[in-house]
């Protein structure tokens, strides 16, 4: 089990093009995030934060209820919170996904649900804002937005609280006993 450390750090590697996350004991993390989605202090070195491991804290009981393996969860953990601090300020890009026609208010660490005429899925929110908010792809397989254009799992894309709804497949994602 992964457990936010003092002695982790952030820093951008220049051959790999990714920001990096040094979790001691010659284990390295590589995140999703290029430099061209990073803001300017990701490319100095950064201490692993107290407000890293609250948000690691949060995402990672966020993401717990779902059906992922501890090494799947754990790298999404990781992605959302390098995106948390790191991503660059950017544009909402709605226009991927249907209106729900709801004045939707999601809070940080919500799982959401999105659609578009391709398909529908889960979406973590890694930063809520008054309008819109910056989420992250929950799906193991990705996200269709158009014909030509997709989100992997773990990547990040502003959409406006218009396009959320709350995710009703939980439920079917929360591990479950039966008891007989």
């Amino acid at each position: 089990m992964l457990k936010p450390s003092d002695k982790w750090s952030w820093y951008f590697d220049k051959p790999s093009g990714r920001l990096m996350l040094d979790l001691g004991d010659r284990y390295l993390f590589q995140t999703n995030l290029s430099d061209k989605l990073l803001v300017d202090c990701a490319f100095s070195y950064n201490d692993f934060t107290v407000d890293d491991a609250s948000a690691f804290q949060t995402f990672k009981e966020c993401l717990s209820s779902l059906d992922l393996s501890e090494y799947r969860r754990d790298e999404l953990t990781l992605y959302c919170v390098a995106a948390k601090r790191f991503h660059k300020p950017v544009q909402p890009k709605s226009w991927f996904f249907h209106s729900t026609g709801s004045d939707y208010q999601p809070s940080e660490g919500e799982l959401v649900q999105l659609q578009n005429g391709l398909n529908q899925g889960l979406f973590i929110v890694l930063e809520a804002g008054d309008n819109a908010s910056l989420v992250s792809c929950v799906e193991l397989e990705g996200f269709m937005l158009s014909g030509s254009k997709s989100l992997s799992y773990g990547e990040a894309i502003k959409v406006m609280h218009d396009r959320m709804s709350t995710a009703a497949r939980m439920n079917t994602l929360m591990p479950m006993a039966l008891v007989g």
